[in-house]
């Protein structure tokens, strides 16, 4: 593995072009592009007031950068960099901003989710979308790019609009059978619409795109229900995170529970590997001594293979407060569908990872601090993952690495993006940034 150098950057704006060939970053009011292979600046744009939201377009010729406060979104070429467009919510109000499909619409949603306007680079015409509600995620676009899902709320309702995204006209429009609607979500293969209930309910529904309801999935009552979803990228299974620590699959036949996963806090199973980061502190040589010093100790970390049972660290969560820090709120596929990674929030030190294929758990990763940012490597069957401090930890089916960053020891890695190609991964701290080049594919093995 080799390291960039460090670079500024802001409230972790930076991005990964979607061809893989430039890297954006966002320092206050200023955007910088550079090229991912030498780090070069490329282009460098400065905007009305600091940078808030930054996301390319599908076909990485264009980025928007979004300034709530000012209400106003300013859009830069890459090809042409004198040409620039801004869009100015007015009075409305600026809360969400995102790009189609296509790549040549921007959607922005008013404050108070009053309405999302569509606004045309091509024709510059605008149109206009009522009743959009105000949910965590209430807007999905199927793969292709065909069709947008919106959850709407009129008259105390909720319903669902299905646009094309060629013509924005309306496709079909069906109530939902929710009371309160947390969330939607396409299958990867675009057939089928997954919609959630808040937590208050515990309900997940399965729409055609024609409106009719295929399936109803309810595990319990009378408590907290789902936390997260996540589709397998073959749309064949569908994972159900929920607050009572499990997680259920269903299959994209009958829509009926094939498997249920649950996190407890000894693992017993003999075929399960156990990952535990073990922590050591060197004295730092008193040449290296950076003046004026904080620590006269580095920490270095490995992994040992725990023997079962293994006991895994959990924190109680306050019972009087909203939200709870409990259940399963992270689950996401590996690009293969091989694995799965879950994450139970009161356990935040510990990544369980799932055999897809055989149903059965595989690894748990318990780590000396809690778990920020995980990402699955969408070239190769392997993950990415950081715990704000100034280490990189990587796992395979081979085993588990980890790296301790090249930089000064203030770099805390708290979030991470892999290039498209898993040649790379972006490490952002809190205010600064650098580049992991991943030198050689298979270089995933047990330090333990």
């Amino acid at each position: 593995m080799n390291f960039s150098e460090l670079f500024r950057q802001s409230h972790h704006l930076c991005k990964f072009s979607p061809d893989g060939k430039y890297l954006a970053s966002a320092t206050d009011y200023r955007l910088v592009i550079r090229d991912v292979e030498t780090l070069q600046i490329q282009h460098l744009y400065s905007c009305l007031d600091g940078i808030q939201c930054i996301e390319w377009s599908a076909d990485s010729d264009f980025i928007l950068c979004g300034m709530f406060k000012r209400g106003i979104v300013q859009v830069w070429s890459i090809e042409q960099p004198e040409w620039n467009c801004k869009i100015d919510e007015g009075s409305a109000g600026l809360s969400a901003v995102r790009w189609s499909p296509d790549g040549r619409h921007i959607l922005t949603t008013a404050d108070f989710n009053l309405r999302i306007t569509v606004w045309s680079l091509v024709t510059k015409s605008v149109s206009y979308i009522r009743y959009p509600k105000q949910c965590e995620k209430g807007i999905d676009f199927s793969s292709g790019g065909k069709y947008m899902a919106l959850a709407e709320r009129r008259d105390c309702k909720d319903y669902v609009s299905i646009f094309a995204c060629s013509t924005w006209e309306l496709v079909k429009h069906f109530d939902t059978d929710t009371e309160d609607l947390a969330g939607l979500k396409w299958s990867p293969d675009g057939r089928v619409l997954g919609v959630w209930e808040s937590p208050v309910n515990y309900k997940m529904l399965i729409y055609s795109l024609d409106g009719r309801c295929l399936a109803t999935y309810t595990a319990y009552d009378f408590a907290l229900g789902i936390k997260n979803i996540a589709w397998s990228p073959s749309s064949q299974f569908l994972a159900i995170g929920s607050f009572d620590e499990k997680v259920r699959i269903l299959n994209h036949i009958t829509w009926k529970k094939v498997a249920e996963f649950s996190h407890p806090s000894t693992v017993e199973n003999n075929n399960v590997v156990v990952y535990k980061e073990v922590e050591t502190r060197a004295p730092i040589p008193s040449a290296e001594l950076p003046a004026p010093t904080t620590t006269l100790f580095t920490v270095q970390s490995k992994y040992d293979v725990e023997a079962t049972p293994a006991k895994l660290p959990v924190v109680k969560p306050a019972s009087n407060k909203a939200n709870p820090k409990l259940g399963v709120g992270t689950v996401a596929f590996s690009h293969d569908c091989k694995y799965m990674y879950t994450k139970n929030d009161n356990m935040p030190n510990v990544l369980w990872i799932w055999d897809v294929q055989k149903l059965t758990l595989s690894a748990v990763l318990v780590q000396a601090a809690p778990i920020k940012c995980v990402q699955w490597d969408s070239s190769q069957t392997r993950l990415a993952l950081c715990t704000s401090t100034n280490k990189l930890y990587m796992w395979s089916a081979s085993g588990c690495l980890s790296v301790e960053i090249p930089a000064e020891a203030s770099f805390q890695v708290s979030s991470l993006q892999w290039h498209k190609e898993g040649k790379a991964l972006l490490l952002m701290g809190k205010e600064q940034m650098c580049v992991c080049f991943v030198t050689n594919a298979n270089n995933t093995h047990n330090d333990g």
